[in-house]
């Protein structure tokens, strides 16, 4: 499912206009990222976490040459899905 089949499927659900969902979805996305970039959690009781992850700097090989390079230390974003959310899946 891409974002229009997504807005789509809560247009049906809510009977809001296709517009209107795309304006809420798109701001639940933002307010997600926005809030997850300034280091804090969104929880989503049932559904999942978004939060970051600092991933350590390490040392990797190129696949190309084979050569040792160092791997910076980065942050990351990571879900990490609810009980209620995996339960549904398995």
């Amino acid at each position: 499912m891409n974002k229009l089949e997504l807005v789509n499927a809560v247009a049906a659900k809510t009977g809001q206009t296709k517009h209107t969902s795309e304006e809420m979805l798109d701001a639940i996305l933002d307010t997600i990222k926005d809030t997850v970039s300034d280091g804090d959690k969104v929880t989503l009781v049932g559904f999942g976490t978004f939060a970051m992850m600092q991933r350590s700097a390490r040392r990797g090989r190129n696949p190309r040459t084979g050569k040792a390079i160092n791997i910076p230390a980065k942050k990351v974003p990571r879900f990490i899905p609810g009980k209620d959310f995996k339960e549904i899946v398995a």
